[in-house]
């Protein structure tokens, strides 16, 4: 259920105009005989919203999450819909240009800056283009006065001062090609088949963002021009600002940059561009020889709604409320060993900014796509027949009065980010902005009141006989063969006339946990003043770490581990001992099964889950602290009564193999798969799973695993960190972590000699039919492990990665992004790996490899520069304070200082590694960890190559 809830959250679009004040609105019927007064939304008292006199918006919030960070957005209203015929592409191909040369910073220096002050590259600076809007983001420091006042200059200049010069236009047109080329494949090549009737023929399936290679790499400078002249200007433009900091210097810089931009006395319209309806349903049945997956959904299209009043807001509930018994009830058939689908989902979302769609969606086996659009709408059918239950609207009213209560609870810790979402949505799409205080008080007072036939009748306005669309992505066999679209269509007419019984469940009143546990006593307790962290030993020999904080009202995270892990299966045994923790989590706990233990939990904010990596095994998971209680009775029921559930075993297995039955169709999963066993040596223990590694899991193997893993509990240790009281926690630790059983056995992982190969291996990869290649290296090495020589090594990696980026895609223009990262190994053996990966044309591979060692050589004899030195510092000593303020970080440093038993003071000498920092340091890391003797270098290339 949480999992659903999620989901609704992120694909959930409300749609509002608002007014500064509670107002009110007429609305009459055509016959004009019958009018209602609406109570209108308000405005969010905390955002100030302004015009300019030419035209352009802006909304202002003082917000302190993240401390320190001012997060600013240019939104233009405008996107690829807009573009002539040869102009596709080039709205995306201008947010591009608008990081290569503004009147104010020539070339690379807007990202240098930005950079030299400690913003990433991609995280607190980048921007990207939709089919309705194009819009920037920079977060920059507040405690540089200079920072925020150069961070509008960048603004107002992507705004009208972006250089186009002709020679960084050229080098630019590789990048976007290759931006469009990594997008290639089936989902792509399916989409692209399928957009023309999503979109009935609409200029919208005739402009996609990522526009056409032709267009790119042939179109004239001024026709760049004329795009950003047309649609870049004040009236379509809006500059929001959250963050700590005054907002009254933040008006004045807005007014300061933005109000010389100017309108010309003939703009172009900007016209809205519809989706034609349609009476009949529209059929897309596509396949790919490259797809992996088998889909199968049904669009209802329906016109944006402005909801404009608390009465539009309460239809919004409404639908929410559908949408999520519709999803509980879909993951309970999911659940089914016989299920029809392996996952289904019920949603509603805006498409584009003029048409909505309640889509139903369903994975399924690829001779499934029949039986999966039947199930689906046969759940509909049963709605409108039967009807919701009471007892599952009162579940999800729960679930989402508690969802509320949770945001209104941090409404003083939301991260900025979160708010300038919503005024982007208020400005394209008048979406609601009246704050969370008022619009948990709307949920309060409709959610009492909503009852299930009104739910109910909802059932025939969600899915609308006309304007329907189904889609079908699958794979392309030659055993298979996609259904008609005579069958597909014949769907809605059948499931009107099978026979159906109402949906029924049974929900217990048990508690979870039916005899609490005695109590341990807390042998010994240590705080270590400097963290605020506290250690406790409990009489069974629990180790606990507590460190409070108040960085979120409603949230407490925890992890907790011991020693051993897969590495103590037997090699014939390790797939089932892999898959263990896995098969426990979906049977459920002591009396429940899944499906009734998550009706048990409706309305807790929590998660709990159980884990068994190659080393440790362990319990992780958070919740509210209103719901600690519940928390620590799940962590206690993983340990003492695990679940072996036949049923949910025999469903997951059926739908692992649905995942896995056309993985190997994928290109990229040749190619990945080739790496993980090169880079384990082939070993029996790193092959990539499959449809015949499925065949090895036992499940009675898996459960006998899990328990012995966690029978002994007195190894673990445990770490809490979030919004709780030592005092208070403490009982609790007490009864559910000290009454764990505990035994005297003392164990530790084994080490089954999985080693990097040695020496330069070359492998090359020949799959797939699009033009485009992917080059991964991994350069491997013993290391000697200390915090320190960690520091070291990720800050010449931090160093290179810039190069590297700043070489392959701005300088030669051969890549859309460069991946760079480390991965270092204490246990079961001390060594390290230094990844490089990109994407390009095959024809480039061997230049753009040659440019890495180039690179590397320069780095080993010439070293860095102060240039990237300062960048690495900047980022680092700027991503630790914001770290700081994290609980999520704090659990991660808690548990790795124990992991490795270091003394907690080390947490400390952060800051010295970072002042020591040097030229040399990076250089001489270069030299110890590029090791180019002993490198893997794995290329995929299309298939046709290898026949060349």
């Amino acid at each position: 259920m949480k999992n659903i809830l999620r989901i609704m959250g992120l694909l959930f679009v409300l749609t509002v105009i608002s007014c500064s004040n509670l107002c009110h609105k007429k609305t009459c019927k055509e016959d004009a005989k019958s009018c209602t007064v609406e109570t209108q939304l308000p405005i969010d008292p905390e955002v100030k919203i302004g015009t300019l006199s030419n035209g352009l918006k802006y909304y202002i919030r003082q917000n302190q999450k993240p401390e320190n960070r001012a997060s600013l957005r240019l939104v233009v209203n405008a996107g690829s819909v807009l573009e002539d015929e040869d102009q596709k592409g080039l709205a995306h191909f201008i947010e591009h240009m608008a990081f290569n040369g503004t009147a104010n910073f020539n070339k690379s220096e807007l990202v240098d800056y930005l950079e030299g002050i400690g913003m990433k590259f991609g995280a607190g600076l980048n921007a990207y283009t939709s089919f309705d809007e194009t819009v920037y983001q920079l977060q920059v420091p507040m405690d540089d006065p200079e920072a925020i006042q150069k961070a509008f200059q960048i603004l107002e200049d992507w705004g009208h001062n972006i250089s186009f010069e002709e020679e960084e236009i050229d080098k630019e047109r590789g990048v976007i090609k290759e931006e469009w080329r990594l997008g290639q494949g089936a989902w792509k090549r399916m989409w692209n088949k399928m957009a023309p009737t999503l979109f009935n023929g609409s200029m919208y399936s005739k402009r996609l963002p990522i526009g056409d290679p032709a267009v790119i790499d042939t179109a004239y400078y001024d026709t760049f021009k004329r795009f950003y002249k047309d649609w870049y200007r004040p009236d379509l433009m809006a500059v929001v600002a959250v963050g700590d900091f005054n907002p009254e210097t933040i008006e004045e810089l807005i007014h300061k940059h933005f109000n010389n931009l100017t309108v010309n006395d003939t703009p172009r319209s900007r016209n809205t561009f519809s989706v034609p309806d349609h009476q009949e349903t529209l059929v897309s049945a596509v396949s790919d020889l490259e797809a992996t997956r088998t889909n199968v959904s049904v669009y209802f299209k329906q016109p944006v709604k402005q909801v404009e009043s608390e009465e539009g807001y309460r239809r919004v509930i409404l639908e929410r409320l559908y949408s999520a018994m519709m999803n509980a009830r879909f993951d309970e058939i999911r659940q089914k060993p016989d299920s029809p689908f392996m996952y289904a989902y019920s949603y509603k979302t805006d498409i584009v900014s003029t048409k909505s769609a309640h889509i139903l969606m369903a994975g399924v086996k690829e001779t499934g796509i029949v039986d999966g659009l039947k199930a689906l709408l046969t759940e509909t059918e049963r709605i409108e027949r039967f009807g919701f239950t009471p007892s599952e609207l009162e579940r999800q009213k729960s679930e989402m009065l508690r969802s509320m209560e949770k945001a209104f609870d941090e409404r003083d810790k939301t991260e900025s980010d979160r708010y300038v979402g919503e005024y982007i949505g208020h400005y394209l799409k008048n979406e609601p902005i009246p704050g969370i205080e008022f619009e948990l008080g709307l949920y309060k007072k409709y959610l009492p009141g909503i009852q299930v036939e009104e739910i109910n009748q909802l059932n025939v306005e969600m899915i609308p006989p006309e304007n329907r669309v189904i889609s079908v992505q699958a794979p392309e066999k030659k055993s298979l063969t996609l259904p008609s679209d005579e069958e597909l269509l014949n769907q809605f007419q059948i499931v009107k006339n099978i026979e159906l019984e109402p949906y029924t469940e049974t929900v217990s009143d048990e508690p979870l946990v039916s005899e609490i546990p005695i109590p341990s006593p807390i042998l010994s307790s240590e705080i270590v003043d400097e963290l605020d962290v506290e250690k406790i030993t409990l009489a069974n020999g629990i180790v606990v770490l507590l460190k409070p904080t108040k960085f979120k009202n409603d949230e407490v995270l925890f992890t907790a581990f011991s020693e051993g892990g897969t590495s103590l299966s037997e090699d014939k045994e390790f797939i089932s001992s892999d898959a263990s923790a896995n098969l426990i989590e979906i049977s459920g706990l002591g009396e429940f099964n899944q499906i009734e233990l998550e009706k048990k939990l409706a309305g807790k904010v929590l998660s709990v889950s159980p884990y068994i990596s190659q080393l440790y095994e362990g319990v992780s998971g958070s919740a509210s602290p209103k719901d600690l209680e519940t928390m620590f009775q799940l962590i206690y029921l993983y340990f003492t009564s695990p679940r072996m559930d036949e049923d949910a075993f025999n469903a997951t297995l059926s739908r692992w193999r649905g995942y896995f039955e056309n993985r190997s169709s994928r290109p990229e999963s040749a190619f990945q798969d080739t790496i993980q066993v090169t880079m384990t040596n082939y070993h029996h223990r790193g092959r990539p799973w499959s449809l015949e590694i499925l065949d090895e899991i036992d499940l009675e193997k898996a459960f006998s695993f899990y328990t012995d893993r966690f029978m002994n509990a007195g190894d673990f240790t445990f770490a809490f960190v979030g919004n709780f009281d030592p005092n208070a926690i403490k009982p609790l630790l007490q009864t559910w972590i000290g009454g764990l059983p505990t035994t005297q056995r003392v164990e530790t992982w084994t080490d089954h000699d999985i080693d990097y190969p040695i020496g330069k291996i070359n492998k090359s990869i020949f799959k797939g039919v699009d033009e485009k290649s992917m080059t991964q290296m991994a350069f491997t090495g013993p290391f000697e492990w200390s915090r320190e020589n960690i520091y070291s090594l990720e800050s010449m990696v931090q160093a290179f990665r810039i190069k590297l980026r700043e070489i392959l895609r701005e300088e030669l223009g051969g890549v859309y992004g460069v991946g760079v990262w480390t991965s270092i190994n204490h246990y079961p053996e001390e060594r390290y790996k230094i990844s490089i990966s990109f994407g390009c044309a095959p024809d480039r591979v061997e230049e753009l490899t040659n440019a890495v060692y180039d690179q590397i050589d320069s780095l080993m004899t010439v070293g860095t520069t102060d240039k990237y030195l300062n960048k690495v510092k900047e980022t680092q000593k700027r991503d630790r304070e914001t770290s700081l303020q994290e609980n999520e970080y704090w659990l991660k440093q808690l548990s790795f200082m124990a992991k490795h038993n270091l003394d907690f003071s080390t947490f400390l000498l952060f800051d010295e590694y970072v002042e020591r920092l040097s030229l040399i340091d990076i250089q001489n890391a270069a030299n110890i960890y590029f090791k180019t003797d002993n490198v893997v270098q794995v290329t995929l290339y299309p298939e046709d190559d290898q026949k060349e």
